[in-house]
């Protein structure tokens, strides 16, 4: 496979620029996070090629759109922006393309094969690493009383923090948090949660919440109702809520207990023509060397997925301030973790969202 793939490769590289499509859609999550993207990414990519980029923010619908497309043979999408483990499913069922790492993705500017680079965030052989991210917890400062929450099992408790709770409209996540906060050790949360008696148990928790919670789909919908003193604290990406605190002045607090960390890149959907996988792997090639997805963590506070762009990560682009201390990764913020399962989630995540689904509908 891997003779086969840097053969592709290097036919890709002698393509004439001619033949390269000049207009691409990006898919991607919308909010703070697509311009972050847009800033760090698309507006010098345009600059350097003249490509005109089209933005679509249907992230969290990718699996579902991308089967549909290529179901009725017309993909439209050229990159797609997805958690590691649609990735997984999407590289699984051959909707996404299959890539040479070091064959298509920049090295470091030290050398390094990009594989190398990024090392085991290379979780599926379609998906390039852009970010290390969080999901975690907002909360309004103003609604909590002398004693804001510390702990993640806080989201359960009504009685000392009434008030309506935002959260994901998806298992992931929720489930895991509900079995933590039932006593289920944060070793044998997947073993439980594997199993018919762990799937009723999650639910069993979150049915004490569920008349208080306002269910979300896009990362946008936290912090606004944060903003807007809807709920009294909700479940979002960290980069979201940096966003509403530092940029926007919110009287908003973050939760960093049991923050399920995440990987989320990039992948190339299945079905394209030639010129637009082209045209797909040179903006890959561009947007994720070592300098740009440092870039990116001017604009918001997600950690970029290469070991030597690290190093690069300074301050916001226009508050100034040093942003390592506002990743999810910092030591201070990393006390106490959930490490997401991304593999577990792409064997399972059609069944329990079934479940889940079924469950809200009672």
């Amino acid at each position: 496979m891997k003779a086969k793939l840097t053969a592709f490769a290097v036919t890709t590289a002698l393509v004439a620029p001619a033949a390269i499509a000049e207009e691409m859609t990006i898919v991607s999550w919308g909010g703070a996070y697509s311009k972050s993207q847009q800033l760090a990414y698309h507006e010098p990519y345009t600059a350097k090629t003249g490509i005109t980029i089209i933005n679509d923010d249907s992230s969290a619908e990718a699996v579902a759109k991308i089967r549909a497309m290529n179901e009725a043979g017309n993909v439209t999408w050229d990159v797609v922006d997805v958690v590691a483990s649609d990735a997984m499913r999407l590289c699984d069922e051959g909707l996404a393309e299959e890539l040479d790492h070091d064959a298509v993705l920049a090295a470091a500017p030290d050398g390094t094969p990009a594989s190398e680079d990024f090392g085991d965030l290379i979780v599926s052989d379609c998906f390039v690493p852009q970010i290390v991210y969080s999901t975690t917890f907002g909360y309004r400062t103003d609604m909590v009383g002398d004693t804001p929450p510390t702990s993640v099992c806080d989201i359960f408790d009504l009685e000392k923090y009434p008030g309506k709770r935002s959260l994901q409209k998806r298992p992931i996540d929720n489930m895991e948090w509900a079995l933590y906060c039932d006593g289920v050790a944060k070793e044998d949360i997947y073993d439980v949660l594997g199993t018919p008696e762990g799937v009723e148990r999650g639910l069993a928790k979150l049915d004490t919440i569920k008349d208080s919670v306002v269910w979300w789909t896009a990362g946008a919908e936290t912090p606004q109702l944060l903003a807007d003193g809807e709920v009294v604290m909700g479940s979002t990406f960290n980069g979201r809520l940096f966003s509403a605190i530092a940029e926007q002045n919110q009287p908003i607090g973050m939760l960093w207990d049991m923050q399920s960390f995440d990987l989320d890149g990039w992948i190339i959907p299945a079905g394209l023509s030639e010129e637009r996988k082209q045209r797909a792997l040179d903006y890959l090639y561009f947007a994720t060397d070592t300098q740009r997805l440092a870039d990116q963590a001017k604009y918001i506070s997600y950690g970029p997925a290469r070991k030597s762009s690290a190093p690069l990560v300074g301050k916001h682009a226009s508050l100034g301030i040093d942003m390592a201390p506002h990743m999810p990764t910092d030591p201070a913020n990393a006390g106490n973790v959930h490490i997401y399962d991304y593999e577990w989630w792409a064997d399972n995540r059609d069944d329990l969202d079934a479940k889940f689904q079924a469950w809200l509908a009672k």
